[in-house]
């Protein structure tokens, strides 16, 4: 998975939003600037394999949300991630 596919379904893991709220939160939870290429080329990617979808549009911004496949998807990257932290930080208490 790629960062900003990773960074997207985090964003959508905590609730509904469009793309700009997308881009912010990102900024807020990870330090990030996701710039729109990046940011919607990812929404595409999470669209077409089914882990995210658009809800239906409140205004003219389309929102998504994160579909169960793609909660999966995301639980087992992150603790996958979270071995690799854990094994690398253990590794540099010993180095």
């Amino acid at each position: 998975m790629t960062d900003p596919s990773l960074l997207v379904l985090s964003s959508l893991a905590g609730g509904d939003k469009h793309g700009y709220a997308m881009m912010e939160d990102i900024r807020r939870f990870a330090g990030v600037r996701l710039g729109p290429g990046t940011l919607y080329g990812a929404i595409a990617r999470l669209e077409e394999r089914g882990w995210i979808r658009p809800v239906a549009v409140q205004d003219r911004r389309q929102p998504y949300t994160i579909t169960g496949v793609g909660r999966e998807r995301l639980r087992d990257e992150l603790a996958s991630l979270d071995r690799a932290v854990r094994a690398g930080l253990r590794r540099l208490r010993k180095a």
